[in-house]
């Protein structure tokens, strides 16, 4: 039984950290990785993240004249996607809790003139800075699971969006294949780390993330929640045999 001066435990990979420090440690992981992210996820995952985020963009339902809020979004390859979509009469809000992501995010779509209609937010998402039913849509692609309370998270998600509102979670999930299970395991487990101290001279950062990933919710698990949170009509998208999935909730 745990005596009431024990500080609450959660996650950081595979190691129990007390619950309180895990944001410093997860953005340690992000300042260290922020420059070579996007180089790094090309090679982490054969460059297939960028068909999985084009086919989470386009099939958000987004809309000209849509408020969204990219969460977790920091590099701006969402946000660049849903700009088209939400048109000249809408908006884009980047919110990351890392100021070095929303640094290198911002400065890339600035080089490519991507300027209208987006806004750049330092801001965590266990405690959303909007008022009540302010966004169409709220996506989230690769940050659920770095979050420490995800509840508290996906809880937010549900209040700030408008009646009608979509919140899309894009977010590795569970290998359905058997067969894939053991070549995932050593590419995860054996190559990201070596690839990560090749490329960006850290290896820990990448065995972290390799481990949020197998301690994050399965897709059942992770839809539950979100219907906890609020979220009505939740339903569960697999892509590449389940290495990601792409979770989609209503507010009703």
């Amino acid at each position: 039984m745990h005596s009431m001066s024990e500080p609450n435990t959660t996650h950081f990979g595979y190691r129990d950290v007390p619950e309180a420090d895990k944001a410093r440690l997860v953005g340690d992981v992000f300042t260290s990785v922020a420059r070579k992210y996007d180089v790094m996820n090309d090679l982490m995952s054969f460059g297939v993240h960028r068909l999985w985020k084009r086919y989470f963009v386009a099939t958000s339902g987004v809309r000209s004249g849509d408020a969204v809020l990219d969460l977790a979004g920091g590099t701006g390859d969402i946000a660049a996607l849903l700009l088209p979509k939400v048109g000249a009469k809408g908006s884009v809000v980047v919110g990351d809790i890392n100021r070095d992501m929303l640094r290198v995010g911002r400065d890339r779509l600035l080089d490519r003139g991507q300027l209208k209609g987006l806004d750049w937010a330092q801001m965590d998402a266990e405690a959303l800075p909007f008022p009540d039913r302010s966004f169409d849509c709220v996506t989230m692609a690769f940050g659920l699971r770095n979050v420490t309370r995800k509840e508290n998270a996906l809880a937010e998600i549900h209040r700030v969006l408008k009646i009608g509102g979509r919140a899309l979670v894009l977010e590795f999930s569970t290998v359905r294949a058997e067969i894939l299970k053991p070549l995932y395991d050593f590419h995860s487990f054996q190559v990201l780390p070596r690839i990560g101290q090749l490329i960006a001279g850290d290896a820990s950062s990448y065995r972290y993330l390799a481990e949020s990933i197998r301690k994050h919710p399965d897709q059942a698990t992770l839809k539950a929640m979100m219907e906890t949170a609020g979220l009505a009509k939740v339903d569960v998208r697999n892509l590449s045999a389940g290495i990601v999935a792409i979770h989609r909730g209503y507010r009703v």
